[in-house]
């Protein structure tokens, strides 16, 4: 998979495990996302009905309705596995797992359906580096 030709396609980024607080990565990635002229829609039950990146959040992934291109996780490696449905019903383009995140066994699991996933590595760092 080429990064650069994805990241460049890509038009809207699901980023589950948003956060309202500005110190935090799951705010901070996001936001420049959404600076940079992606879609970014928040999802995380503490937060849904707030406003995040000029979208509400929401509760969970089966909230979203419209095509996610990318699906940006700040979650925990041990608690991917119970958003793994959800994930497979949405049917991201690609799932990126931020730096720290890995999961083998999630990630197999998402490439036997044909989803593309990176593991362990920020997504601002390597779009910041491809621009």
């Amino acid at each position: 998979m080429n990064l650069e030709q994805y990241l460049r396609q890509a038009r809207t980024i699901a980023v589950l495990g948003a956060h309202p607080d500005p110190a935090r990565a799951a705010y901070f990635v996001p936001e420049y996302l959404r600076r940079v002229g992606y879609r970014v829609l928040p999802v995380n039950p503490r937060f849904a009905g707030q406003e995040l990146f000029g979208e509400t959040v929401v509760a969970g992934l089966e909230e979203i309705s419209v095509p996610v291109d990318i699906l940006d996780i700040f979650r925990r490696s041990s608690a991917l596995m119970e958003h793994l449905e959800a994930i497979l019903e949405l049917r991201p383009g690609l799932v990126w797992l931020q730096s720290g995140i890995r999961n083998d066994a999630f990630a197999q699991r998402l490439e036997q359906a044909a989803i593309a996933v990176v593991q362990d590595r920020c997504l601002m760092s390597v779009h910041r580096s491809l621009r």
